[in-house]
């Protein structure tokens, strides 16, 4: 009997079986398809502030979790040493001069709201891929790509031009003068010059005036009318940028709307962070990209009372603690939506500490750990060199440390990848997908070369020789440090990319980082057998790279960076430029 009922059963249910099987896939989504990403990128974070890269006095507990649960890179580069072009090259996964996005001159940042420089429009930001993936896509925090183009209100360069639906922030970045109580620091130099300049037209004047008044000079009074109105049209013409950099810069905005102007910078990171958690609520039932770009821990060091003076290294500790807080603030929204699963975090900073950045005996600045250099060197580690860490459970291995070669240009292919999408195939991307190397189904990374500018000039280049493991790394440009010796450019505030503040190396200093990620002993033909077959390996590589440059517009060009009033994000009616609609609610 049993006999037959199986014979019976066997029919149908084999059939029903098989069936399902067959179904299972298409009733349950693979696990790597459309997952949520949560960006979380410091500003001016060194490698050496983050507890999981080795620092063992200030907190950072909740990064640190990320890399106990997820991946951690050890050799995690960014593409340029300074805010604006790194983060365009973190957006588009291109190196920063492919868009225009890096400077010949040394104005190698956007430096105001109302410049016309900017993330050119036809660049594809992976937000916009994404956009088209079907995903909400959030930019809250920090900017620094640019606003408009042409007038007040055309966006060209804004964020929901490029692939966001939604941005709460800085369209600038954070600086001192934004922080009344702080030291200006904003062309702190120029800006003494055009002080010093204007008091020297204005003796002229006075001087002239009192001679004439007195007999002892014979001059007309046309003349010296003339002289007057060019000292008040070379005050006002300098003045009514310079003098009111806090209303034309430190703004916050909510899409296209003004929402503080100057903002009001004592409850900047709580409605960073209520913004933040608020955008993964709203999302929590939809694929979306959350891009948190902190004003973090750049000056002037933005920290609530509740973190001031607990940590041992000052201000800049306590603003990196605070961050580090916020990172678990985030953490907990996504745990609490039961969405950890299913969202890919990944965290890192822009660029290297800034060394120079010093009030007195006050340290403003980072750390970077062993490696040498920092903030706007475009060859040393230390400005480039930034913690890298992914976390996604179930899909990424955790506890994972991987020491190759990795850009944050990787994370432009990364994402669109994972969210089904193309990368572009009508330009060049220098990004590589991570996830192979993240997961483990590969050893190396598919990067053999990355090249280290300063501005646009090349400075160093790296080669990963994957056969041996060695990485090779060529300085033809360093800068010159002042005091000598002393690791940075503290008479000037920031290293200089070219002219008499650099050194031209002939042959090139070349350091071999797997042995001396230090970049302390340098090697030569007499020292290192390998080093001649290395440099000409590195100088075709360099000729290659050229190869696929073409010329594009100089965003950063003096006549793009300079401030135009008719540019000028204004909340209301220009030049009375003011509001809090915050404080109003």
């Amino acid at each position: 009997a049993s006999f037959s009922l199986l014979c019976f059963r066997s029919p149908l249910v084999s059939p029903l079986i098989f069936g399902l099987l067959l179904q299972a896939p298409f009733m349950q989504p693979s696990p790597l398809t459309q997952p949520n990403f949560v960006l979380l990128l410091a500003d001016d974070l060194g490698i050496g502030d983050v507890g999981c890269y080795g620092n063992d006095t200030i907190r950072t507990p909740n990064i640190d979790r990320l890399a106990k649960e997820g991946v951690k890179l050890t050799q995690h580069i960014a593409a340029a040493p300074l805010c604006t072009p790194s983060r365009a090259a973190f957006l588009t996964g291109r190196y920063p001069l492919r868009s225009g996005m890096d400077a010949i001159n040394d104005y190698r940042v956007i430096f105001w709201n109302a410049g016309s420089g900017g993330l050119p429009p036809n660049e594809t930001t992976f937000a916009k891929i994404l956009q088209h993936q079907g995903y909400s896509t959030g930019l809250i925090g920090k900017w620094h790509q640019g606003v408009n183009c042409e007038s007040r209100n055309d966006h060209c360069h804004h964020p929901l031009k490029h692939g966001f639906d939604y941005f709460y922030g800085m369209p600038f970045t954070l600086i001192s003068d934004c922080q009344p109580t702080e030291t200006p620091e904003m062309d702190r130099a120029f800006r003494r010059k055009l002080w010093l300049s204007t008091q020297m037209i204005g003796l002229m004047t006075l001087t002239a005036v009192l001679g004439r008044l007195t007999g002892l000079i014979s001059v007309r009074w046309k003349t010296l009318t003339c002289l007057a109105g060019f000292s008040l049209l070379f005050f006002i013409s300098w003045f009514s940028s310079y003098g009111f950099v806090r209303y034309w810069n430190c703004i916050m905005m909510r899409n296209h709307g003004i929402t503080e102007q100057p903002m009001v910078t004592d409850r900047t990171t709580s409605l960073i962070l209520r913004e933040s958690i608020s955008f993964i609520e709203r999302n929590k039932h939809k694929p979306f990209l959350l891009f948190l770009s902190f004003l973090h821990s750049h000056t002037p060091l933005l920290t609530t009372e509740k973190f001031l003076g607990r940590s041992r290294h000052g201000l800049y500790g306590d603003n990196v603690e605070e961050m580090d807080w916020m990172v678990g603030q985030v953490l907990d929204a996504i745990d609490k939506k039961g969405l950890k699963d299913t969202t890919l975090v990944y965290f890192a900073s822009d660029h290297g500490g800034w060394l120079e950045r010093q009030e007195g005996k006050r340290q403003l600045g980072g750390w970077n750990g062993i490696y040498k250099g920092g903030k706007a060197m475009g060859g040393w580690e230390g400005g480039i060199r930034v913690p890298g860490i992914f976390r996604w459970p179930g899909v990424l291995p955790a506890g994972t440390v991987i020491d190759e070669p990795t850009s944050l240009m990787d994370i432009f292919p990364t994402v669109v990848h994972l969210a089904g999408g193309a990368v572009p195939q009508d330009r060049v991307i220098d990004g590589r997908d991570l996830l192979p190397l993240l997961r483990g189904t590969v050893a190396h990374s598919e990067h053999e070369f990355l090249f280290h500018y300063c501005g646009v000039h090349l400075h160093a280049v790296r080669w990963h020789q994957k056969d041996t493991g060695a990485v090779w790394k060529a300085h033809y440009v360093t800068p010159i440090f002042s005091p000598p010796g002393a690791g940075a450019c503290y008479d000037r505030g920031f290293c200089p990319c070219f002219g008499e503040g650099v050194t031209h190396h002939e042959p090139p200093l070349l350091f071999e980082l797997s042995q001396d990620p230090s970049e302390a002993k340098p090697l030569s033909a007499d020292t290192e057998p390998l080093f001649d077959t290395v440099m000409r390996r590195i100088g075709r590589a360099i000729e290659e790279h050229r190869g696929t440059l073409t010329p594009v517009p100089e965003q950063l060009s003096v006549s793009n960076v300079v401030w135009k009033p008719w540019l000028q994000p204004c909340c209301g009616t220009f030049p009375f430029c003011w509001c809090d609609k915050e404080g109003d609610n």
